[in-house]
């Protein structure tokens, strides 16, 4: 591959509150020769998410941190270019754990192959993807909704959260998404079916949530933590689920802060109420069936997706800090072949 050069992200240090381009270096290289049993891969598109955030901490955590000096880690979608493994022909496309870069070597550990039309690729890194995998089995492998429970979800238009709320509808539940903006606000409740949507930044939500859920919450997908947290205890149902996905609003603490703490958890006593976090890759054994049934949802046009695009390798660190920030509309993925 001596006529090509791969272009990748690499963590140059950690950041103290928001990441900036400072925590970042791009860097240029030749790709080496192919052992047998590996292929090539060039990336089309690649998945920006909150997690990465923590990965770019020191800090203990679910998974390793990214070393400085490392590829930043990431999913990604793409084509095989060349290939030195029979059960990945050139052609191929492909997702898997690829990083922030243009081209990346891989034995298929890390990728499996797309039976999406390559025009639809991209939602492998959304609804069909990540994304999509933790909003099924957060919602009914923890949360167990039954039809007429109420089900409140925070960052209710972002790639997990809007996934989360099509799928409660669809098994017949009261669905309130909580948002950041109107324009959000509109979106869930009249493209996505949302029966009620709030806007944490123009509206009280414990008044909200009172008029909204008169007999309280059952389900609460939780993937912000802080102060929305706060206020959904306060509304909870006898024996409320809350299932913690993420917790945004905590991850760009400078050093010196302390998380927001929870002042009413007696909450969870008196209304007996299940609270359990989870990262997606516990259920991966089950993995093939739940992307058989979001393909079909998508293929049937029950399971919409709305995707927020940047181009280019060198705006993937933008891309993340709009995510952080809560600028991103939708599933923040960027382009990075011109190719697709």
């Amino acid at each position: 591959m001596d006529e090509l050069r791969n272009r990748a992200i690499l963590l140059n240090s950690r950041p103290n509150g928001y990441p900036s381009q400072s925590n970042f270096k791009i860097i240029e290289s030749d790709i080496p020769e192919i052992n047998p049993g590996e292929f090539i891969v060039k990336i089309l598109w690649l998945s920006v998410d909150p997690y990465m955030r923590g990965r770019m901490s020191d800090k203990k955590s679910y998974a390793p941190s990214v070393g400085i000096g490392d590829v930043m880690v990431g999913a990604g979608v793409g084509k095989i270019i060349s290939s030195r493994n029979n059960e990945f022909e050139v052609g191929t496309i492909v997702e898997g754990r690829f990083g922030w870069q243009e081209y990346a070597i891989s034995n298929g550990t890390n990728a499996r192959k797309i039976s999406i039309s390559e025009k639809d690729s991209s939602q492998a890194l959304g609804v069909l993807g990540m994304p999509g995998l933790t909003a099924y089995f957060g919602l009914f492998n923890l949360g167990k909704p039954k039809p007429n429970d109420t089900v409140v979800i925070s960052a209710a238009s972002g790639a997990v959260g809007s996934v989360v709320g099509q799928l409660a509808k669809l098994t017949g539940c009261k669905v309130v998404g909580i948002v950041g903006s109107d324009i959000k606000a509109s979106y869930i409740t009249k493209e996505l079916n949302f029966d009620n949507a709030i806007n944490y930044k123009e509206q009280n939500v414990n008044q909200e949530l009172q008029n909204i859920c008169p007999s309280g919450i059952d389900i609460y997908f939780d993937n912000v933590g802080g102060e929305t947290l706060e206020t959904v205890l306060e509304n909870l149902a006898f024996r409320a689920r809350i299932i913690v996905c993420g917790q945004i609003s905590q991850y760009n603490l400078y050093d010196d802060e302390i998380a927001h703490g929870i002042t009413n958890f007696r909450n969870i006593l008196t209304n007996q109420v299940t609270v359990e976090g989870f990262i997606v890759s516990r259920f991966s054994a089950d993995f093939p069936q739940a992307f058989e049934y979001l393909e079909n949802l998508f293929s049937e046009g029950k399971l919409k997706a709305k995707e927020d695009i940047i181009t280019n390798l060198e705006n993937v660190p933008t891309a993340l800090l709009r995510v952080l920030t809560g600028e991103n509309f939708g599933k923040q993925i960027v382009k990075i072949s011109e190719n697709n």
